[in-house]
């Protein structure tokens, strides 16, 4: 048995927190995989899990061995994807973070479309708005839908990203269309908790500078699409992702408030970390999102 089927019964059963589960997922029996976690350990002279029956755990040593077998692994199959990508031979398994506002939003339908049109590649997704460590817990790439800050990550844009404020027809007739950015902070308004913004809502002053308005209201939601909702209820005025709000707006369901205000140095960002050679499949997965972006986006 070589040390590198084991390593990948080890990091298989890491990421799935459990033998029972890292078995399902991979096509493996438990006891198989048992049997090569406990030959590693063998080999190495060093225990990696705690395991009970009740309980699950890395040990230190474990950590260890797990965030450098995770890198090896995946220069091991980064050099292999090149290899095929030279034979026109692209597939092998992408872990893909993304947070939930992408996939249940109609863009969400590009992975869709990029599995349809790629089989022999598994997407895996994992969905979840906080910002993922990409090389401690093994993602290929994450969807990032935001500013990017300075990182150690490389990012590629995938397709601009503006947010909207919008309230129903009706809510601006009763309460009145406000004239500055600084009126809605007597309005109102609904906060989307899982926004970077919170509560202090951005705009562009007039002399170009960058203003905060601090704003209240009836509700405060970790999800955009609660937010919208919301705001189509009449509950106050949102702040809402452009992808998000478009069928409303254009519906007429909901209404614009301030667009030329509005930030404008955000969009959806590929990000992935640092390596010598970024493995075909994912660069065949991003180049899939850019063209689809702009496909979606032709007049």
């Amino acid at each position: 048995m070589d040390t590198l089927t084991r390593m990948r019964a080890f990091i298989s059963v890491v990421e799935a927190e459990g033998f029972s589960a890292a078995a399902r997922k991979i096509g493996r029996s438990k006891a198989l995989l048992s049997k090569y976690v406990r030959e590693l350990e063998d080999d190495l002279g060093a225990l990696l899990l705690n395991r009970t029956t009740r309980q699950f755990s890395l040990t230190e040593a474990g950590h260890t061995y797990f965030r450098r077998a995770s890198e090896i692994i995946r220069e091991i199959d980064s050099l292999a994807d090149s290899v095929r990508e030279s034979s026109g031979d692209v597939k092998g398994r992408i872990k893909l973070s993304a947070p939930r506002t992408f996939a249940d939003a109609p863009i969400g339908q590009s992975l869709i479309d990029f599995a349809a049109a790629h089989p022999d590649i598994v997407l895996d997704i994992n969905l979840d708005d906080r910002f993922v460590d990409l090389v401690e817990e093994g993602f290929d790439l994450a969807i990032r839908i935001a500013r990017l800050e300075n990182s150690s990550l490389i990012a590629r844009r995938i397709a601009p990203f503006t947010v909207k404020v919008c309230a129903t027809p009706g809510l601006i007739k009763k309460s009145g269309a406000p004239r500055r950015p600084q009126e809605l902070a007597d309005l109102p308004c609904i906060i989307d908790t899982n926004g970077r913004w919170l509560s202090n809502w951005p705009f562009m002053g007039d002399d170009g500078e960058t203003i905060t308005v601090p704003v209240s209201g009836p509700i405060e939601v970790n999800s955009p699409l609660a937010a919208r909702a919301a705001a189509l209820a009449g509950l106050g005025f949102a702040i809402l992702p452009d992808f998000i709000a478009a069928p409303e707006i254009e519906a007429g369901r909901l209404t614009t408030l301030f667009d030329e205000r509005m930030p404008t140095d955000a969009g959806i960002f590929a990000v992935y970390p640092h390596r010598r050679y970024l493995p075909a499949k994912v660069r065949v997965f991003v180049d899939f999102l850019v063209q689809w972006f702009k496909d979606e986006r032709a007049p």
